[in-house]
């Protein structure tokens, strides 16, 4: 890992202190002396991409380069070249070519509501991003906070990844999660951190619980924007074991279809919060379990329900 003290130059910016960290990142808060202005300095962490290094780091109630806060759940590197997917380290090689490789994405990118790119430095020999620094806290960070949570967030999101699809900017996120969700104080939504994808050896870096097929599609997304809002609803998530056995694979036998079939079962939203609008339930069972349900079925579904919310 690189170490990062604060006062410490990365190129002309100026750390001032510890942002948060990724699957496989740590990420830096930063100024530039020549306009002021602040930024977002992302790096390579060498203890990234496995289901147990987050594990092996100390709780805190604050973010830190040395632990892991409940406001953090990284992703993870899945590999999928095998009959099951399997949660594996990623070496340092690996782990630059995802940094740049993510820069690659961002700078397709063109999208208010996406993190914007302004660079990209290298510091001892490694890949830095350097992103725009948003003011804001995650939607983790607000439901840990019990503070309200609006459902047009999530119709925000659905028309920028859809906009996005369709300009081939970026054709799905890939980790969607509350803490790749930001809204910044005037309400508007900006997302961050788009899945890892590729490379020499099949894996991708996503966060299994908000995507436990392991899809790589926009379904991803439709599933990740169903879970949010199922744990929204009622304070859990609605699968136990993630991934899934047979994500990766396209269930071709009766038995696949049957693990899949009971993966599926989850308990619906009402049955553990009984306030949950019918209609906002059956969105979110469209989301995790529908095939065919995209971002414009959700996108109407959504339309429809703050319409008649009004």
């Amino acid at each position: 890992m690189i170490r990062i003290g604060v006062g410490e130059k990365i190129g002309r910016y100026s750390v001032i202190g510890f942002l948060g960290r990724g699957g496989f990142s740590l990420v830096y808060l930063a100024e530039d002396p020549l306009s002021g202005q602040r930024v977002a300095l992302k790096m390579g962490n060498l203890g990234g991409g496995g289901r147990y290094v987050t594990r092996f780091l100390e709780p805190t109630h604050r973010r830190t380069p040395e632990g892991i806060s409940p406001d953090e759940a990284p992703a993870e590197a899945i590999f999928l070249d095998g009959p099951s997917p399997r949660i594996d380290l990623i070496d340092v090689r690996e782990i630059d070519s995802a940094i740049l490789a993510e820069g690659e994405r961002l700078q397709k990118i063109r999208a208010t509501n996406f993190v914007r790119l302004r660079e990209v430095h290298h510091h001892e020999g490694r890949p830095v991003l350097v992103l725009d620094y948003v003011q804001g806290k995650t939607l983790r960070e607000k439901i840990r906070a019990c503070e309200g949570i609006r459902v047009n967030w999530f119709l925000t999101i659905v028309r920028v990844l859809e906009t996005l699809r369709t300009r081939a900017d970026l054709p799905y996120h890939g980790d969607l999660k509350p803490e790749n969700v930001l809204v910044t104080p005037n309400g508007k939504v900006v997302l961050l951190d788009p899945g890892y994808r590729g490379g020499q050896r099949d894996f991708v870096a996503t966060t299994p619980a908000y995507n436990p097929l392991v899809l790589r599609s926009s379904k991803a997304d439709v599933m990740g924007i169903g879970i949010m809002l199922y744990e929204i609803l009622t304070g859990a998530l609605p699968f136990d074991e993630v991934p899934w056995i047979g994500a990766g694979r396209v269930p071709a036998g009766e038995v696949e279809r049957l693990s899949l079939s009971y993966f599926l079962s989850y308990p619906p939203a009402r049955d553990l919060n009984p306030n949950v609008p019918p209609k906002l339930e059956r969105i979110v069972y469209r989301c995790l379990v529908e095939e065919g349900y995209e971002l414009e079925g959700l996108r109407d579904d959504l339309v429809a329900f703050l319409r008649a919310a009004k």
